[in-house]
């Protein structure tokens, strides 16, 4: 028996910023004067998680019965799964299926498809399959999927998600295999995906800064437990997985308005400037100051937004010296000017690539 609750694709979650790499980029350092060391430091991992910009795309709860199998496609973006209750598995892409047990918290990677089923003992091992694709259309709702006629033996809340830094500086990017862990009821991860769920369905005002807050929460969460983890997939993160670059890296997001160079931060990563450089593209997937031109206008986007502050205190907060470098730089981020963003001068267009803001080329050094 087969059921089709949707078959639209999830097709409007472009992650753009990240460069496709090429054969020689993915297989990593060669030689060992360019070897990464793997141990993060703390005090960087707690600048990363700070300045980290989580955005909830959608939640959905997942009933599944025994001798059922709820199936999902593929997303453009990745998805996070907790357990409140129930046995069963999950089998993600081409991997190996993996038990879920009441607690488990699994992040899937993007383009994996992935499906959860419970096996009926009772019964023959024909699987019953509920196709289900969620719909971007309704993100802003929380969407209820149900494989089988009987009471669920197993109950997940997932949810599609962004975890960025800059504008689309993604650290689930290459992300290729699940994260798998489990956690205790104290740890409180389903109370507050179900607290989640709640702000969703109920819509009030805030809703949207309430579901961020308690998703980034959790991934802290998960963070922190790496930690202590056996694993080591901490390290499937390419912006986590350079020591160096990535305390170069945290001083950038801790600093935007700095008056950063390339050689300057490849001092601050201990490496010559070709060696930077090289590492910097393969973990972050861009140039240094094409990073550092994104989290500028992140930042002044933000700040433009809260309708407090002049654009030149907004050039001068996020770096410039001047007003038209900061302007030529925005427009050719955004689309248009931050002058023009309550007329009719926006373009419909959206971001147009990479900037050419002559402050940030200048310091390219």
């Amino acid at each position: 028996m087969r059921t089709v609750l949707a078959i639209e694709q999830y097709q409007d979650l472009q992650l753009s910023c990240r460069k496709t790499r090429t054969p020689a980029q993915s297989e990593g350092p060669k030689h060992m004067s360019d070897r990464p060391n793997l141990v993060l430091p703390r005090s960087d991992l707690d600048v990363l998680m700070a300045t980290l910009d989580v955005d909830v795309i959608g939640l959905i709860e997942c009933l599944v019965s025994p001798g059922w199998r709820l199936s999902f496609g593929s997303a453009d973006a990745p998805a996070i799964h907790y357990n409140l209750s129930g046995t069963g598995r999950m089998v993600v892409g081409g991997f190996s299926a993996f038990p879920l047990v009441p607690h488990t918290l699994v992040i899937t990677p993007a383009k994996k498809p992935f499906h959860i089923e419970v096996d009926d003992r009772t019964a023959a091992k024909t699987v019953n399959v509920v196709e289900a694709q969620w719909d971007p259309r309704f993100g802003e709702r929380v969407q209820r999927f149900v494989a089988g006629d009987v009471d669920p033996t197993v109950m997940l809340i997932c949810g599609y998600f962004r975890a960025t830094y800059g504008l689309s500086i993604d650290l689930f990017a290459d992300l290729s295999t699940p994260i798998v862990e489990r956690f205790e009821p104290g740890d409180e991860l389903g109370s507050k995906l179900q607290a989640a769920l709640a702000e969703i369905s109920g819509r009030q005002v805030g809703m949207q800064a309430m579901t961020t807050a308690i998703l980034k929460q959790v991934l802290v969460t998960l963070v922190r437990r790496s930690l202590n983890s056996t694993s080591v997939w901490l390290e499937r993160f390419s912006i986590l997985s350079d020591r160096q670059i990535a305390h170069a890296f945290a001083d950038m997001v801790a600093r935007p308005s700095a008056d950063h160079s390339v050689m300057a931060l490849a001092q601050k990563a201990g490496l010559s400037r070709s060696a930077f450089m090289a590492r910097f593209v393969r973990a972050i997937g861009c140039s240094p100051m094409v990073a550092l031109r994104q989290m500028r206008m992140k930042r002044a986007a933000d700040m433009l937004a809260a309708k407090t502050f002049s654009v030149e205190q907004i050039a001068r907060a996020v770096g410039y010296r001047s007003s038209s470098s900061f302007l030529r730089a925005f427009r050719q981020v955004h689309g248009y000017a931050p002058a023009e963003s309550e007329g009719e001068g926006r373009s419909a267009h959206g971001p147009r690539g990479r900037a050419g803001a002559a402050e940030d080329e200048g310091r390219d050094t």
